[in-house]
C-alpha cells in the first residue's frame, strides 16, 4: 500500500522525549541566524516514498546515504536540519556540540569511517536527548550501547568501538562533510527511518 504525508499535533524537529510538553504555538531557532522553524503540525514521513518522489533527482540535491549505518538510539525515526563537524578519533567537538542546545537539529559527523575509537558514548548521548538534539549521525564509531539505546534521541553510526578518543581539541564544524562518499552540508535536512536515510538542500515538507 502506497503511504502518504501526513502530519500530527507533536513536533518533529523534536526529540520524543520533548514532543510531550511541547504546544503547537511554539517557535524554536534551528540555526545561528536566528532562522525560525515554526511547529505547526509535525512531520510523519516515510524514506522510501521521498525516495519515490526523487528518485529522478539530477540536480544533486537529493542524496541517499549508503545502508552501512546501524541505529543506536532510543528514537529510530528523525528528521532535523543538519549541523556539521568533522573529526578524526577526536570528540571534543562532537562533546560541544551535544553540550549545546540542539533546537531539533541533527548533528552529521564525518569520523573519517575509523572504527579504531568511538566519537559518542553514554554520556554524551544523554547531552544530546537532553538538549533538544533530534539525532546524531556518525560516520565512525560509539560505545556505551546498552545506555545509548535509553537516551530519547535518534542515533546512527557504523559499529561499536569501547575505546574513547583523545581529546586533542582538533577538527571543524559548520563544513561540507562526506559520508561515505554522500555529501553532506549544513542546512540541509536529514531524514532517517527503518529504511535508511536521506539528505536534501531543502526541508522536504511545507
Amino acid at each position: 500500500m502506497k503511504r502518504r504525508f501526513s502530519r500530527e499535533k507533536t513536533h518533529p524537529q523534536l526529540p520524543l522525549s520533548a514532543q510531550r510538553n511541547a504546544s503547537a504555538s511554539d517557535s524554536i531557532n534551528i540555526d545561528s541566524s536566528s532562522v525560525k522553524v515554526l511547529s505547526a503540525m509535525p512531520l510523519i514521513f516515510a524514506t522510501c516514498d521521498l525516495c519515490d518522489v526523487h528518485k529522478a533527482d539530477a540536480s544533486g540535491n537529493f542524496r541517499v546515504l549508503p545502508p552501512v549505518f546501524r541505529d543506536f538510539g532510543g528514537v529510530r525515526v528523525f528528521a532535523g536540519p543538519v549541523v556539521t563537524v568533522k573529526c578524526f578519533e577526536d570528540n571534543s567537538l562532537v562533546k560541544a556540540m551535544v553540550d549545546s542546545s540542539g533546537q531539533g537539529r541533527v548533528l552529521v559527523v564525518d569520523g573519517g569511517a575509523s572504527l579504531r575509537r568511538a566519537l559518542l558514548g553514554g554520556n554524551l548521548g544523554a547531552a544530546a536527548a537532553k538538549n533538544g538534539w533530534a539525532g546524531v549521525v556518525i560516520d565512525g564509531c560509539v560505545r556505551d550501547v546498552a545506555e545509548l539505546a535509553t537516551h530519547q534521541v535518534g542515533i546512527r553510526a557504523l559499529a561499536s568501538m569501547p575505546l574513547p578518543t583523545e581529546k586533542r581539541q582538533e577538527g571543524q564544524q559548520e563544513v561540507a562533510v562526506q559520508l561515505q562518499g554522500v555529501w553532506v552540508r549544513p542546512g540541509d535536512w536529514l531524514y532517517a527511518d527503518a529504511d535508511g536515510m536521506v539528505v536534501c538542500a531543502h526541508a522536504l515538507h511545507s
